[in-house]
């Protein structure tokens, strides 16, 4: 009886994996945002936990609204963008930090949100409407269909359009602006435009992974992006642990902040399925994203040898 039921819960896990890799891979988008805030441009950009719920309710109500997905999408992407450009006027016109200038758009953004859906939530219909991506399009649908080689596809597409974006002039001055911002305006950057032009793709890309949530759950919800900042930051430092040693390229990078995310999901769903309660995963997210981000100071701290001064006598 233990040997079935052993069997019936493996099988239970092995058929929610699908499900939690469309999930990692349409997380990524998202923590590939946090990382260009976080790693480019060293910037803790709470606007997140906003813009995401934004690009969901933007996508959802032009949806319904009888505009095409692409369109929708499009439009959320542009909403996320311009979620990021308040975060960076608050910041570099009103001199307002940028923790707190996150915190007041994301605070906006909640009765934005409220706004345009005009109600807390808002659900979409795969049978009624022409989704890009679905739950139900996991498993016995055409290849073309498949939700986790669409988002795949999608991430590539886009981690191409930003390796080649920060291999130019303008993206090489932004990653200067987040690696010495002094020295960078020694050599006439304008980083203040940079920050927000960075806070504007970042959030751009936030947005962009909450319209393909929202159409991957079958709703928007004024909520869903609570707590997302937690899960970008786990995606990108898992990611960077993992594979940090192995992926130098800075393309590499963002498909290690990708993967990262989709360990996390595999790991939740893990979790989930070994009887934890779910109301304690949020502080467990929380408590391995603290440990991972102190092991830099801990390995400084207590791990290394202090280098002696001086010559050898």
């Amino acid at each position: 009886m233990l040997e079935m039921f052993t069997i019936a819960e493996l099988t239970k896990l092995f058929n929610a994996l699908p499900g939690a890799v469309a999930q990692g891979l349409i997380w990524g988008i998202m923590a590939i945002g946090v990382y260009i805030t976080y790693r480019v441009l060293d910037i803790a950009d709470l606007t997140v936990d906003g813009s995401l719920g934004t690009g969901g309710a933007v996508c959802i109500m032009l949806m319904l609204t009888g505009h095409n997905v692409w369109v929708s999408m499009l439009g959320a992407l542009l909403a996320g963008m311009l979620a990021g450009m308040v975060t960076g006027i608050l910041h570099t016109f009103m001199g307002i930090p940028a923790i707190l200038s996150g915190i007041l758009t994301q605070l906006g953004l909640y009765s934005v949100n409220l706004k345009i859906m005009g109600k807390a939530n808002q659900a979409i219909n795969v049978d009624k409407f022409n989704l890009l991506v679905s739950l139900r399009f996991i498993r016995g649908v055409p290849v073309y269909k498949n939700t986790i080689l669409l988002v795949a596809v999608i991430v590539v597409i886009l981690i191409a359009i930003l390796y080649w974006f920060f291999g130019t002039e303008l993206g090489c001055s932004l990653r200067a602006t987040g690696c010495n911002d002094r020295m960078a305006r020694a050599q006439g950057i304008n980083t203040g435009f940079n920050r927000v032009l960075g806070l504007m793709l970042s959030n751009g890309l936030v947005a962009f992974s909450g319209a393909l949530l929202s159409q991957y759950q079958g709703f928007a919800d004024v909520n869903m992006g609570r707590g997302a900042i937690v899960i970008g930051l786990a995606a990108v430092i898992i990611g960077e642990a993992l594979f940090g040693k192995i992926f130098h390229n800075f393309a590499l990078k963002l498909v290690s902040v990708a993967l990262g995310s989709i360990v996390y999901y595999l790991v939740y769903q893990a979790v989930i399925w070994r009887g934890i309660d779910t109301d304690l995963l949020k502080i467990l997210s929380a408590v391995v994203v603290a440990i991972f981000l102190a092991i830099p100071y801990w390995k400084s701290r207590y791990f290394t040898k202090p280098s002696k001064k001086g010559g050898n006598k």
